[in-house]
């Protein structure tokens, strides 16, 4: 079995400006590229598990989605650190628009994308690392079984609107919390994947 690298798409790949479909709107977070190239040089395959309910709600197609992926992983391969797979949910129970408003399992919080990651790509969740930044990704890699869980908020929520800091009085799922996102490359080094 593989282990793997999962990574939020909007908030942790690009800085998160609401529904960011277009390449002109896609803006690579600082230190990206330096912990993929880190995961994959110590055998980390990179997989991106990303919640795109602007699909679901109209906003943008599925063709878009697909067109700005193949972009995004040209430029990790250029990096040394290409992408295995990219696991995406359009669904909203709420807001979603025709056979889109569901409530799929793998919408984070839920685990579904995770899973799919673990039968399609033999990927051993238990020694598996996700970064997100929200408290939706820590949960559906809590429910996924994958131990180590970082919630990635920088010091400037202006430059990050997404990743507003949680309340002291929120307990969050997270094992780890960093405001680099180099600062989680320690965590591939855990004993549990030796």
């Amino acid at each position: 079995m593989t282990v793997a690298l999962f990574l939020d798409r909007d908030g942790v790949v690009n800085a998160d400006a609401g529904y960011v479909h277009r390449i002109d709107q896609f803006e690579f977070i600082d230190g990206i590229f330096d912990l993929c190239t880190a995961a994959v040089a110590q055998g980390f395959d990179i997989v991106i598990v990303t919640n795109q309910s602007g699909i679901g709600r109209g906003l943008y197609t599925e063709r878009d989605f697909q067109h700005l992926t193949q972009w995004m992983q040209a430029r990790f391969a250029e990096h040394d650190a290409p992408i295995r797979a990219v696991y995406h949910c359009p669904s909203h129970p709420k807001h979603g628009v025709g056979r889109y408003k569901i409530d799929s399992p793998d919408r984070k919080p839920g685990p579904g994308m995770l899973l799919k990651a673990r039968d399609e790509l033999g990927v051993d969740l238990s020694r598996s690392v996700l970064v997100g930044d929200r408290e939706t990704d820590m949960v559906a890699a809590l429910r996924a079984g994958v131990p180590d869980r970082c919630l990635y908020v920088p010091a400037s929520n202006d430059e990050h609107p997404s990743a507003t800091p949680l309340p002291s009085s929120t307990p969050s799922r997270a094992t780890h919390r960093v405001a680099d996102l180099r600062d989680a490359i320690a965590l591939l080094t855990n004993s549990r994947r030796v």
